[in-house]
């Protein structure tokens, strides 16, 4: 469920005898629901499935059916109601700011005004860049390429590879700089490897893509389509060179630490003295380089390509990377392709909608701090950190009853989860933007100038002690995450909001949703990733190697188990790339569960609704992820999304839980009661 983490169709089954199946008493599946008294969506619910044979369905049905997805979204599910109740009290905040501004929320205000002026975008067309698009077409030699590259980096262009600041993997107290794989303007190498009759079609229409864009920004016609043709041969190279999304999912895979001297000695044909001068890098004496097969690759690319090839390589990554900030022609093209053509969606989102997620993306704490004020009481977090220390109680029961881990691994394990810190709602210490510039009227400079301002800020970080009270998430975000190299869970306030968790609601539906959320954060510490890491967060193998046996075991169950879903038609979802957010759902569930019925509230709670309270933690959880998808969407998702589609986070995980078989009232045959089921926590 975050950025560096986070998910089933069965056959119909004919109905149990399960009283949860059945309707009440005087109510047809097309009346009216009664008011609920706990707060399940019972508008949400299709009683004519049985919860045993397709829970998803019947927890989820009733929204499916009165929810479409509105024609400027990929999808449409309770996250994003939830993501544009936020966008709406993001907009007054910011239509408040830009009429009114004051000294606190001048920045936002200008951004967010400069943003919504379309006609001074729409007359200054392309011009903005300009001053860059001079700069590539100066480019005499590849000799002289670091210099050129360290400005598009700073500000926001992702060229040929990517630099910034990161914790050391085994000395992660420390931060070091990083150098990745990147340069690649499609969403995933495979989208330039593989053969299928879709992919090719991908591919055909991308390099049209390129070419038009290439053309809007000033290429004469009869040189846009050549220029196109010369960027896929060049991101194809580097696609072939890249790690794939499962591989990258091992730390021992990206971690290679070495001196500038031996990166240096990797790619003898790109100056890095002469680059780590131009991004204004501190004094730098070791770099995680991620792959270092892709810069040798890298090196001999540089050594091979024209540097008329190379020049428009460049022209594209520049264009690309702001063509959504520039005027009508652009913005309207690269919606064509990446959102129309990749995902599926028939129409742009409103202009508002679009700009004050920029906001959000650059100056999120600044704006942060505004919705905090508005959005987060004080009670909310309160009860989250009561339902942490729940949580963390059941996790830690369930370490101590595992009869697959070895006492030695289960007091490394115990040590670990003790030391797991929290984060709720937002910093401590608010970011200070003072040394960044906001200008009204200038749009894509102020993009630009807030990434050098956040490239700087990245980059100051190296060869410093690790701030782990920063965040990684906006507070404002409708997401969460685990963060394995600080041990540590983050809850943005943006995500502590119905159908997550509500004050005064229904506690079994609070544990059901954001108590599962925790759960789900905390068990991405004990995954096939985070299980790599010690309770320091220093990459470091703490298992005897029988448990660690013993797991690959259990988890290997959930990749063989979610790799049988079929996301649409002949695509099934990689059970590998998913395995650390479904081991995540599978635990982080029932780990709510277990700290609900060891709540106060669960002492004294009674059948509601006609649900018993465990049923209602169920039910908690079933309804935030009701979701309907397009079909282009759920292709992509299927190749770069490690989360699964929503009716898979809900029934994968209930087949697994002899606690929601039990609650409902399930027989052994029936179809969310698996025989096969899969467990780690």
């Amino acid at each position: 469920m975050g950025n560096r983490v986070h998910r089933l169709i069965l056959a119909f089954a004919a109905a149990s005898a399960a009283a949860i199946g059945a309707l009440p008493e005087g109510l047809t599946a097309q009346s009216a629901p009664p008011p609920s008294r706990s707060g399940v969506d019972l508008g949400a619910l299709n009683r004519s499935v049985d919860a045993c044979a397709d829970f998803y369905q019947f927890a989820c049905g009733g929204w499916l059916a009165a929810n479409p997805i509105p024609a400027d979204r990929p999808r449409w599910g309770r996250f994003d109601e939830l993501s544009e109740r936020n966008l709406e009290r993001m907009r007054g905040i910011l239509d408040r700011a830009a009429a009114r501004p004051d000294a606190a929320n001048r920045k936002i205000g200008d951004y967010y005004a400069s943003c919504m002026d379309d006609a001074a975008i729409e007359r200054l067309g392309a011009s903005p860049l300009q001053p860059d698009l001079r700069n590539i077409a100066a480019l005499a030699s590849v000799s002289r390429l670091p210099e050129l590259l360290a400005e598009l980096h700073k500000i926001g262009v992702n060229a040929l590879f990517r630099f910034s600041s990161e914790p050391d993997f085994k000395n992660a107290s420390t931060v070091i700089g990083g150098a990745d794989q990147g340069g690649m303007g499609l969403p995933d190498r495979d989208y330039y490897l593989k053969d299928d009759a879709r992919s090719v079609e991908i591919r055909t229409q991308y390099v049209g893509h390129v070419g038009r864009l290439l053309a809007l920004a000033g290429t004469p016609a009869n040189r846009a389509a050549s220029d196109a043709a010369a960027v896929m041969r060049l991101e194809t190279a580097l696609a072939t060179a890249a790690l794939d999304r499962v591989s990258r999912r091992d730390p021992e895979r990206v971690y290679h630490k070495q001196t500038p001297a031996e990166l240096q000695a990797l790619t003898p044909g790109f100056d890095w003295s002469r680059y780590l001068r131009g991004i204004a890098a501190p004094p730098i004496s070791a770099i995680n380089v991620a792959d270092p097969e892709f810069f040798k690759a890298l090196n001999q690319l540089l050594g091979a390509t024209s540097i008329d090839d190379l020049r428009a390589y460049l022209r594209w990554q520049l264009v690309h990377a702001n063509a959504f900030l520039l005027s009508k022609a652009f913005v309207d093209e690269n919606f064509n392709f990446y959102s129309a053509t990749l995902q599926g969606v028939q129409e742009q989102r409103p202009r508002w909608k679009r700009c004050v997620s920029y906001v959000d993306g650059d100056l999120g704490e600044a704006l942060g701090e505004a919705f905090v004020k508005e959005a987060f009481p004080p009670q909310a977090k309160a009860d989250m950190l009561v339902m942490v220390a729940g949580v963390m109680n059941a996790l830690e029961r369930d370490i101590n009853t595992l009869d697959w881990m070895a006492a030695e691994t289960k007091q490394q394990a115990l040590a670990k989860l003790r030391a797991t810190a929290n984060k709720i709602g937002y910093p401590d210490v608010w970011r200070d933007y003072s040394a960044l510039s906001i200008e009204r009227g200038d749009a894509v400079g102020n993009s630009h100038r807030a990434n050098t301002f956040d490239h700087h800020r990245e980059l100051a970080k190296i060869g410093k002690p690790v701030d782990k009270t920063e965040w990684s998430m906006t507070p404002p975000t409708v997401n969460a995450y685990y963060n394995p190299l600080e041990n540590n869970i983050n809850f943005p306030a943006g995500i502590l909001q119905p159908p997550f968790y509500q004050p005064g609601r229904d506690a079994a539906l609070n544990y059901g949703g954001a108590g599962a959320v925790i759960g789900h954060e905390l068990t991405h510490g004990f995954d096939d990733q985070g299980r790599q890491f010690d309770a320091t967060g220093n990459l470091k193998d703490w298992w005897t190697e029988a448990d660690g046996k013993a797991y690959d075991q259990r988890s290997g169950c959930f990749v063989d188990q979610y790799a049988g879903f079929t996301a649409i038609d002949d695509v099934k979802l990689n059970g590998k790339l998913t395995l650390g957010e479904n081991t995540a759902d599978n635990g982080g569930l029932r780990l709510a569960l277990m700290a609900y019925l060891a709540s106060d509230a669960a002492k004294v709670a009674q059948t509601v609704d006609g649900f018993t309270p465990e049923q209602r933690v169920f039910l908690g959880w079933a309804q935030v992820w009701c979701e309907n998808r397009r079909p282009a969407y759920e292709r992509l998702q299927a190749q770069t999304n490690p989360h699964s589609p929503g009716r898979y986070r809900v029934n994968g995980v209930m087949t697994n839980m002899p606690e929601f078989q039990r609650a409902f009232g399930c027989a052994a045959t029936a179809p969310m009661a698996s025989s096969k089921a899969c467990r780690v926590w």
